[in-house]
């Protein structure tokens, strides 16, 4: 059972992580660690409205945090940060409770199903989309809410 956990395919995954780094100017940040393993995962933001137009992330975790922050890491320009928060949830859901993986842009995911085996690998394997979806909201709570001059449509 072991092996379904640590398959080759979440090891790939982990070895290439894309948009690895940090943003010179970040929209929003924001910092998870995984208190039972150490993993921590910092995610930067650009945001253009409410869709990420940049990213970046800084991941010090185990293979299976880092073959899910591979998968935000491959999908998340252009995303919506409802559509973020609907995979983490979808996500959380499938370790949790054994509900349907997430679809859509972050569907790989499901590879990660094994995990719900293993409890005390829930927290890392969430921790980049808890901390996307972080920075994402501070980005938007960040920026001044527009509003429309008098008299324009």
């Amino acid at each position: 059972m072991i092996d379904d956990l640590y398959s080759g395919q979440i090891l790939s995954l982990a070895a290439n992580l894309p948009r690895a780094g940090r943003l010179a100017a970040p929209d929003g940040s924001a910092e998870k660690v995984a208190r039972l393993c150490g993993s921590r995962i910092v995610a930067y933001v650009v945001m253009d409205g409410t869709k990420v137009a940049d990213f970046a992330q800084e991941v010090k975790a185990c293979a299976l945090g880092q073959a899910a922050a591979a998968v935000l890491g491959a999908g998340v320009i252009g995303a919506d940060v409802a559509e973020i928060e609907m995979a983490l949830e979808a996500f959380r859901a499938m370790l949790k409770s054994g509900g349907a993986p997430p679809t859509g842009r972050f569907s790989g995911l499901s590879m990660l199903q094994p995990v719900k085996d293993y409890p005390p690998r829930h927290a890392s394997s969430l921790l980049a989309f808890e901390a996307t979806a972080e920075a994402c909201r501070r980005a938007l709570a960040s920026k001044p809410a527009r509003t429309r001059r008098a008299g324009a449509a």
